[in-house]
């Protein structure tokens, strides 16, 4: 007759081996948790969805162009509200299983169509909050991506802000620290490229940094007209308004645009080399070179 406590202490050890088991070996994966792949592509292109915000306004530039001056001066008007940037390119939504992206379909919904209705979410938002009736989007990377924007918002106002581009090449190597000179004339080509496609393509109402510092209320006036709103003196007057804090990745935040007055437009170091093309593209927007 087999001894019961010889058959409790078997038990216990084999109990303990499988805890230890447990506690060395790689962890228990919920599988209902883990993504299924999806395939690489989906040919299904939704119909664009209606929209909360039917017409937009985006203010088109490279970076170090002067859109944060722009900014200000149209969020100082009453009925204007131009926030920081919003970098809505980087939004995203995950359609994390492969029956999300069928759920999605037959609602007429695609990965790019999510995106554009929480893009256009986000700018209701704003907009309602701020209890004013034009919504204006500045951020400069926006540029790159003007063929989605104008697929989004079909209706979409479109303000293009231009800067000489040597000027542009000298404001962005002061701002770095060991800049590399190359790589900033890229960076500033592909601004360009993007702005003379939006510019023949989009029809936007045109106006330049060096002239918004000479004449603001001249400038402020025109695009006030374009927009289909009185100009206001008080636009001039950004200084005496909360447009928020000034800090990296939200926009501008040096001295010059925390003192609250308009300054002129800085130029060109006289040492700076363009490449032909820039060349060819600061003469096309009325530039000498």
């Amino acid at each position: 007759m087999r001894d019961p406590r010889m058959a409790a202490i078997g038990k216990g050890l084999k109990r303990r081996g499988r805890l230890v088991m447990q506690a060395v070996g790689p962890p228990r994966r919920n599988l209902d948790a883990i993504p299924a792949p999806r395939p690489a592509t989906d040919p299904y292109t939704a119909p664009p969805a209606s929209r909360l915000v039917d017409s937009p306004v985006f203010v088109l530039s490279s970076v170090r162009s002067g859109s944060t001056l722009l900014r200000v001066l149209l969020n100082s008007h009453s009925r204007i509200r131009a926030p920081h940037e919003m970098h809505l390119r980087t939004v995203h939504v995950n359609l994390s299983r492969d029956f999300t992206a069928d759920a999605m379909r037959a609602l007429h919904l695609d990965k790019d169509e999510l995106e554009h209705v929480l893009w256009d979410r986000v700018l209701h938002l704003e907009l309602t909050r701020s209890g004013k009736d034009v919504i204006v989007d500045k951020t400069p990377p926006n540029t790159l991506i003007w063929p989605r924007l104008r697929r989004c918002w079909p209706n979409a106002r479109y303000i293009l802000l231009l800067r000489h581009p040597g000027a542009v090449v000298t404001s962005l190597t002061a701002r770095r620290t060991d800049p590399d000179h190359e790589a900033v004339r890229a960076e500033v080509l592909d601004y360009s490229e993007k702005l003379e496609e939006a510019r023949l393509n989009l029809g936007p109402h045109v106006i330049t940094y060096e002239e918004l510092t000479a004449d603001p209320e001249k400038v402020t006036r025109g695009i006030c007209d374009h927009l289909g709103v009185p100009w206001e003196p008080a636009m001039l007057d950004y200084g005496s308004k909360d447009h928020g804090t000034f800090r990296p990745q939200l926009g501008d935040w040096s001295s010059t645009i925390k003192s609250g007055r308009i300054q002129s437009a800085r130029g060109a170091d006289p040492g700076v080399e363009l490449p032909p093309r820039l060349q060819e593209l600061a003469r096309a927007w009325g530039y000498g070179v």
